[in-house]
């Protein structure tokens, strides 16, 4: 049993649906995660992904930010939404669905971007996101059978290795690659034993990229990216997994996500 799991930060589902459905029917996934979808649940498009497959749709949005969903042609088997901070945000969903041999569970994950200031005294949206983070890490610590297929998708809004942003240096005082953010990325990670997916395929050597601002001009060009996204495999579900890549030619789309999809193949 083959299973081909697309993770995207969005940036607006009604937006890019078309874009989306393209990309669904070019790639065919059979889980497909979105993050900052930006649309409450009585206006998500179901239908868009029903029309091409994707029978069982759920959705954990609020109007105009955040909101993640998981739409999967897969025997869903459970569904879980967890609220951090005491925030209904929007920032997590997970499913369990069927394979040949165990369930396996998705975890998808839009952590806070934490603002411009990366001091948690004087930024509340930064202090958020290292509470979330501490929170989130504290709950997969709580799961205490690392014998299940889980996996953890999506934009965690870090970039945490020197190659995962197109200069370290000048980045280590910018939010998103400072070292407390990077600390707390690990401690995240290391919480269930996670394994970083796409560097098991593309070595830390590798400058390697998700993300890229709106605010350049020739992204392509100048290059200046990040690797905010990301998909963490269980010891035991690493076991399954084939391959995994990062889309940049999405980037070139109309009206484009400033992030591009990530996609992980498995084998049951």
């Amino acid at each position: 049993m083959k299973v081909r799991i697309l993770s995207w930060n969005i940036n607006s589902v009604r937006l890019r649906i078309d874009s989306l459905i393209s990309i669904i029917k070019k790639y065919r996934p059979d889980v497909v995660c979105l993050q900052e979808t930006k649309c409450p649940n009585d206006q998500f498009p179901y239908q868009d992904f029903y029309n091409v497959g994707l029978k069982n749709v759920f959705s954990n949005g609020i109007k105009g930010y955040h909101g993640v969903s998981i739409a999967t042609n897969l025997e869903v088997e459970g569904a879980e939404q967890k609220d951090f901070c005491k925030k209904k945000d929007g920032r997590h969903l997970s499913l369990t669905v069927s394979t040949k041999d165990k369930p396996l569970t998705i975890h998808n994950f839009y952590v806070p971007a934490g603002g411009d200031e990366p001091d948690p005294a004087i930024n509340e949206k930064f202090k958020h996101k290292l509470d979330f983070l501490d929170e989130a890490t504290k709950w997969f610590k709580s799961k205490q059978n690392k014998q299940k297929l889980m996996l953890l998708v999506g934009d965690l809004n870090i970039a945490p290795h020197e190659n995962d942003v197109w200069s370290h240096k000048q980045l280590l005082k910018i939010v998103s690659h400072t070292p407390i953010e990077i600390e707390r990325l690990k401690k995240f990670q290391s919480s269930y034993e996670f394994i970083d997916s796409i560097r098991e395929f593309h070595p830390y050597t590798d400058k390697l990229y998700s993300w890229w601002s709106y605010r350049s001009k020739n992204w392509e060009q100048s290059n200046r990216g990040r690797r905010l996204d990301h998909i963490w495999a269980s010891p035991e579900l690493n076991k399954h997994i084939k391959s995994t890549s990062i889309e940049k030619n999405i980037r070139n789309y109309d009206r484009p996500s400033d992030h591009v999809p990530l996609i992980a193949d498995f084998k049951f």
